[in-house]
């Protein structure tokens, strides 16, 4: 089936027609990721940040202090992720995925993989950081090996621009979203599509996210809503959808990322309205609404104890959230552009050994 959508496609851009509304922040010193055990390695906290000045940055999560800068001269970085054993991160531009040493100081891509023919939008690595995924706006979903540079694996046409990838936690699927409105399930181990539902006919899904525990899906969209489905947990495909709510998150706003948190107890949503808000997945009420951010919020990221949120924003900044009072407890201040990406490892894994 093809469906035909006079869509736009949000970008960086668009936000040149809004007016920017600078907000006061505060910036107060605290005390956070208290569990970081002395006896690992340096560091135990990973976050990157990335976008349109063609950087990405290295930060030391609790002292908002950059600590190392790689360049990334081809394009913007689309999308950051960070391997499982903090040994690797990727980051998504236009058309590469290029593969940066984490815990070294070599300042040039140890890998690049080619085969995409436009932005690459999503990008993510399987739990034993094995193999890679990604999508693009050049309309597919493709798999990579994670530690050759060699062209793509598999590849699966999804027949309208892909806007977001993610991995279910059964490490055998991939759900994917498009433009056109279309969310896929594509069956690693069958080779092919399994499951197709759309939400809005020609409403394009921004983002898609599986709860750790195969129980939830989450798709958030140009119109500023979150559908949200449950699935059999503990199933080995993912072959029925049923509908438990559909969220006005954002109203004729879009929703750019929706994140269920670790402990799915919570869901993020960020959007063009310059705000995220944190919903109590039981129910779906509105916890709270984060502001401070001046212009959209691209992309966010939940610590592992889900007590952190960390979103990136085209007012130039990241910052990091105490999910619990609302305040943004650390600010990271040092692209000249926006950001769009944000990436965070705060799991209890050695990257000395991985």
């Amino acid at each position: 089936r093809t469906t035909t959508t006079t869509t736009k496609t949000p970008r960086v851009e668009d936000e040149e027609r809004v007016k920017v509304e600078r907000c006061s922040v505060n910036e107060r010193c605290a005390r956070v990721f208290t569990r970081i055990s002395k006896k690992m390695p340096n560091p135990f906290v990973v976050l990157a940040t990335a976008g349109y000045d063609h950087t990405i940055r290295f930060w030391e999560a609790t002292r908002g202090v950059c600590y190392r800068t790689l360049q990334h001269q081809d394009s913007q970085v689309n999308k950051l992720e960070i391997s499982p054993d903090k040994q690797i991160l990727a980051a998504a531009g236009n058309p590469t995925i290029k593969i940066f040493e984490v815990n070294a100081s070599n300042p040039s891509p140890i890998l690049t993989h080619e085969g995409h023919q436009g932005n690459v939008t999503a990008v993510g690595f399987e739990r034993d950081g094995r193999w890679m995924y990604s999508g693009s706006d050049d309309g597919t979903v493709k798999l990579w090996d994670a530690r050759q540079g060699s062209r793509h694996t598999r590849e699966y046409e999804s027949r309208a621009a892909v806007t977001t990838v993610a991995l279910h936690p059964n490490g055998a699927e991939l759900l994917s979203g498009d433009a056109n409105g279309n969310i896929r399930v594509w069956d690693l181990t069958m080779n092919a599509c399994s499951c197709e539902l759309v939400p809005e006919v020609g409403v394009a899904v921004r983002s898609v996210s599986v709860a750790s525990d195969g129980s939830l899906v989450v798709a958030g969209n140009s119109t500023g809503t979150c559908y949200v489905w449950r699935l059999q947990k503990d199933a080995k495909t993912t072959a029925h959808f049923e509908p438990l709510h559909k969220l006005r998150a954002h109203p004729d706003e879009y929703v750019l990322k929706c994140l269920i948190s670790p402990d799915v107890r919570s869901l993020a949503t960020t959007s063009s309205d310059k705000t995220v808000k944190l919903w109590n997945l039981d129910g779906l009420g509105l916890e709270r609404t984060l502001k401070g951010h001046s212009r959209w919020v691209w992309d966010c990221v939940f610590s592992v104890d889900a007590a952190y949120l960390v979103t990136a924003s085209s007012d130039g900044s990241a910052r990091l959230w105490d999910c619990t009072s609302g305040e943004a407890i650390r600010v990271y201040n040092g692209h000249h552009k926006a950001v769009v990406c944000c990436a965070l490892n705060d799991s209890a894994v050695d990257a000395a050994t991985g």
